[in-house]
């Protein structure tokens, strides 16, 4: 079901516009907004008491609260989602902003390089936290395996994936073996099942070592038998993700308490959760957010997500997000998280 919208909570011109300057005027002070301050910022030709009755209005609606030391209102979670479906200005992103993307998206040449640098410069750019997750591992694919012998029994296992990245892991395979049957078995997996996700590889390499099959010959022994220890690792969902900035959310008052602070950090070296929620976003196009407890986790009650998808070869790999405080503005990070995951989709792509 969608969320309501200003024509479902019958909000006339005048407070819609009302409600738009007091969630403005409260994301750039932080303070409650009072009826004097939110007359001069609308313009409008009011008297007190006619901005005191439209509060009231609002307050029933559940749009706007009113702390228990002020005599001025801040928005509630509903407020902030009216606000941004059906009141936001989108701003777009100054050309400056743009460059700096453009420019630190480009600096690195693998794929976890570009995908943390996304995260910093969504950080550094919102001065909020910035998260990325890992391309998903089932869209990872083998290009080619290599085995090389190193000293005292040890094999350097040399693995080029779709993702244009090498990885590198040594592994110990119980016996030595020649470098000429090293190459074999490399050449064999290669010619077995490039292309081949990582995972389904793992998965035939271990039944075929259970079938134990009398025909196997020596190679397809051992290259089964060193594949299966390469990609024990390798193999595994890709459920990661890389954060920047999270001290950043220190700086913000709502967010200042240390024991929430703790929860909210912990919910990042965690991992599971946030990473739930940010699949919950990964058939979404464009831009996705969460306010408050629409996100579930109650480590982020007292702030917003704001996510986006990036691409590989046409199929969403990953998320973008920004996590910081209700009180952010929208109308500035979700164009950010928006173009940084068109500019990561399109830097990812052009190094094929």
């Amino acid at each position: 079901m969608s969320a309501p919208s200003a024509t479902d909570y019958d909000l006339d011109d005048r407070s819609q516009l009302l409600l738009k300057t007091l969630i403005e005027d409260y994301v750039t002070s932080g303070q409650p907004v009072g009826s004097k301050l939110l007359l001069r910022s609308s313009g409008l030709s009011l008297s007190s008491a006619t901005i005191r009755n439209v509060m009231s209005d609002l307050e029933q609606l559940g749009l706007v609260s009113t702390p228990h030391t002020s005599a001025g209102r801040v928005p509630t979670v509903q407020g902030y989602r009216l606000f941004v479906d059906s009141l936001i200005n989108i701003q777009p992103l100054e050309n400056q902003e743009v460059d700096q993307l453009k420019s630190g998206l480009s600096s690195h040449h693998d794929t976890q390089g570009v995908i943390q640098t996304a995260s910093g410069l969504l950080s550094g750019l919102t001065h909020m936290a910035g998260i990325a997750t890992l391309p998903r591992y089932e869209q990872i694919t083998l290009q080619q395996i290599e085995f090389l012998n190193l000293s005292e029994g040890r094999v350097l296992v040399i693995l080029v994936t779709n993702t244009q990245e090498v990885h590198n892991r040594v592994i110990l395979p119980g016996r030595s073996y020649e470098s000429s049957e090293l190459v074999q078995a490399g050449n064999y997996l290669t010619e077995q099942f490039a292309g081949m996700e990582l995972k389904k590889i793992h998965q035939r390499l271990i039944e075929e070592l259970k079938q134990v099959q009398q025909d196997m010959n020596d190679l397809m022994q051992l290259a089964i038998q060193l594949g299966e220890k390469a990609l024990a690792d390798e193999a595994r969902p890709g459920d990661d993700y890389v954060v920047a900035g999270e001290t950043q959310l220190m700086d913000y008052q709502e967010l200042s308490n240390i024991e929430r602070l703790r929860e909210l950090f912990e919910a990042f070296r965690e991992k599971r959760e946030l990473l739930s929620l940010l699949d919950q976003c990964i058939t979404a196009e464009g831009v996705k957010l969460f306010i408050g407890h629409e996100s579930g986790l109650r480590e982020l009650d007292d702030c917003s997500v704001v996510t986006a998808p990036y691409r590989m070869h046409g199929d969403v790999v990953g998320m973008l997000a920004v996590v910081g405080p209700t009180r952010m503005k929208y109308n500035k990070v979700i164009p950010m998280v928006d173009i940084t995951a068109k500019l990561l989709s399109s830097a990812l792509n052009s190094k094929d």
